[in-house]
């Protein structure tokens, strides 16, 4: 446990943290490493996974520690294709062509920001926090939080066409160059397919990315909120929080539990759902759902570790006696039913490149709200009110970035001032 020296300065001893999925406990877990009372509060149910389809986001995606693939959603391939391929339906990337000035103002930002320049500065900006993702999970694991992270072993990126191979490795080159390390080899396709038996003939092209884990993001999210419980932390759960207020020198969480009480500081880290707690206290970047749908299929012999398909932006991770498949990202209201078409995208782009794999037999089908930001990069640190903090928009990944953005949070809540790796995702930028 971290020691705070709290004659220094008037340090929080009572915070609450609103939202419990991944970055939320993560950030009431490190508060706690630093001598703070916690009070979670969320929607949802934490301890036995969802009840419903779009419980949250950290519960059906792939649950990859990736910091080596950790890159900026906005890319220069969105311009390339055109702006025309995310209205179509069975894109990955998908657009509804709906009414929506939020959304209209979301997607200009995107665009705008899925250039080459700047998809190299923000990825600079993610290398400070992707270099100790990893550490962060060490931190959590030897501090109690049982949920095991496996390492992936292999992970491994398989293509149709050597040109997406090669785009692959252009891209790892520039995560080099912006100071993430990762390592990567391309393999001959018939010892590929020895090592992982997976991989139909289809699969032409495979690089295997080393240095990577995974985990069960549902199983881990639970085991987080077991260990807040069990350090005296209070998690409320299915509690929706209606709004924060500044009473003088505390925060009072709105809601209906009357009994909460006031806080000496409030964290944010509602995922999707961040615009509209966050807004009063002047963050005005949107912050898009960018929901992904995700399946359950079984398998003769689960994989030892992550296969991913960029090209058909497809990612499957070993959960349980099968293995989930994840994909899509479609920019709609977080709280809109799951589309069955966007499941069948996901089914299309995977046919063919699974071997012994009937993605008929689906079961555990879901959707979750990715919080998505224009600039690709999250929102960590203090809002215009010195006792309201933000932890969110960190798009698709949020599982591997939430250790680390809990801890560097915490340390921000306590020491009062942001670190200096945390400007770029000032929320009032």
């Amino acid at each position: 446990m971290v020691t705070v020296d709290r004659q220094a300065r008037d340090v929080p001893d009572r915070v609450a943290v609103i939202g419990g999925g991944m970055v939320g406990l993560c950030v009431a877990w490190f508060l706690q490493e630093r001598g703070v009372r916690v009070t979670v509060f969320d929607r949802d149910r934490l301890t036995t996974g969802p009840s419903w389809a779009g419980a949250g986001s950290s519960w059906g995606n792939a649950g990859w520690l990736t910091p080596g693939l950790a890159t900026p959603l906005p890319e220069p391939a969105v311009l390339r294709y055109g702006l025309k391929v995310l209205l179509r339906s069975d894109s990955p990337v998908y657009v509804p062509p709906v009414a929506d000035a939020g959304l209209a103002r979301f997607v200009a930002g995107f665009v705008r920001h899925s250039t080459t320049g700047r998809w190299r500065r923000a990825m600079r900006a993610l290398a400070p926090l992707t270099r100790a993702a990893l550490g962060a999970f060490d931190e959590l694991a030897a501090g109690g939080v049982t949920a095991p992270t496996r390492a992936a072993a292999p992970f491994l990126a398989g293509y149709r066409d050597r040109a997406d191979l090669d785009a692959l490795l252009v891209e790892l080159a520039e995560v080099r160059a912006a100071g993430q390390p990762v390592d990567a080899e391309v393999l001959d396709p018939l010892a590929a397919r020895d090592l992982e038996p997976l991989l139909s003939e289809q699969v032409r092209y495979v690089a295997s990315v080393h240095g990577q884990r995974f985990c069960d993001p549902g199983r881990f999210v639970a085991a987080l909120a077991d260990s807040v419980r069990a350090r005296d932390g209070v998690v409320h759960e299915s509690t929706a929080v209606a709004g924060l207020r500044e009473a003088g020198d505390r925060v009072e969480v709105l809601g209906p539990l009357p009994a909460a009480g006031a806080f000496n500081a409030a964290v944010l880290a509602t995922g999707a759902w961040l615009p509209r707690l966050a807004r009063p206290f002047g963050v005005r970047l949107p912050v898009q759902a960018g929901r992904g749908y995700s399946f359950h299929v079984t398998t003769e012999q689960p994989p030892s570790g992550p296969i991913y398909f960029p090209a058909s932006r497809v990612a499957c991770t070993p959960i349980g006696d099968g293995l989930r498949v994840a994909g899509m990202m479609e920019f709609r209201h977080p709280d809109a039913p799951p589309d069955p078409r966007r499941t069948r995208a996901v089914v299309e782009a995977t046919r063919g490149l699974l071997r012994g794999v009937d993605l008929e037999a689906r079961t555990h089908e879901w959707v979750g709200p990715r919080p998505c930001t224009p600039d690709g990069l999250p929102l960590i640190g203090p809002t215009a009110s010195p006792r309201v903090f933000v932890a969110g928009g960190h798009g698709m990944w949020g599982i591997t970035l939430g250790p680390v953005t809990g801890r560097l949070l915490a340390d921000a809540v306590v020491a009062g001032t942001p670190a200096a790796d945390l400007a770029p995702f000032d929320p009032l930028r």
